[in-house]
């Protein structure tokens, strides 16, 4: 039999960000360690894209596909994420952590289910799409609201090639009609491409010597260079 998505969500007291009815609201979530000027860049994209009300940072507990043994805590990640937040449609929040589960699937479950006049759509990178198939209920996540896919460098073609995005090709969206995307229903989704940024936190971990935030003009640079 196949499962179905947790429905465990932890206390009804879980805080998210406010929201009203008719809201087109994106998700983008991660454990943010540390967050950086990539994350940043993603998401201007995603607000003008989309035509965005608001997009959540939703800091994670902790991936369940990664390593988290050195993880720093919710609330020190959240801090960092707001300092480098600064536009005012970026909204940071670790309401995840109060669900009592670290799966995208659960997630997305409650919010569709408390929020049901909000449209939802759920934002990740090129190469989230190319090991998605590896995630908890993954053609649920399909199912459950719309998705963005944000082109990353070097990724694009493995995201288009990858399990997911062939089972779902029919629900492909031209990302012409990307502004459309929250107005559709799931499954559908769309790869937005944009400005590229070859930073990633993965990185930035490993350069420890380093600041954890590189500054605007830098990432600027690094991917205008890249498209030279």
């Amino acid at each position: 039999m196949r499962r179905s998505a947790p429905i465990r969500f932890g206390s009804v007291r879980v805080r998210t960000p406010p929201v009203t009815p008719g809201l087109r609201v994106g998700l983008m979530g991660g454990s943010f360690n540390p967050p950086h000027d990539g994350h940043v860049l993603i998401s201007h994209t995603a607000l003008r894209r989309l035509r965005l009300d608001q997009l959540w940072w939703v800091v994670t507990p902790g991936n369940p596909l990664k390593d988290t043994g050195d993880l720093p805590t919710l609330a020190d990640r959240m801090a960092t994420c707001r300092a480098m937040a600064s536009e005012p449609r970026i909204r940071v929040t670790g309401f995840e952590a109060d669900l009592g589960t670290p799966y995208t699937a659960a997630t997305l479950a409650f919010l569709t289910r408390r929020y049901r006049a909000v449209r939802f759509v759920w934002i990740m990178g090129a190469d989230n799409l190319a090991s998605f198939h590896r995630w908890q209920h993954w053609r649920e996540i399909m199912r459950s609201m719309p998705i963005a896919v944000v082109d990353r460098p070097g990724w694009r073609h493995a995201a288009l090639a990858s399990k997911a995005a062939l089972a779902y090709a029919r629900a492909h969206v031209p990302e012409s009609r990307a502004a459309e995307l929250l107005d559709m229903d799931p499954p559908a989704w769309t790869l937005l491409t944009g400005p590229l940024s070859p930073l990633s936190s993965t990185a930035l971990r490993a350069a420890r010597t380093k600041p954890a935030r590189i500054s605007d003009a830098a990432a600027t640079e690094s991917w205008q260079a890249g498209l030279k």
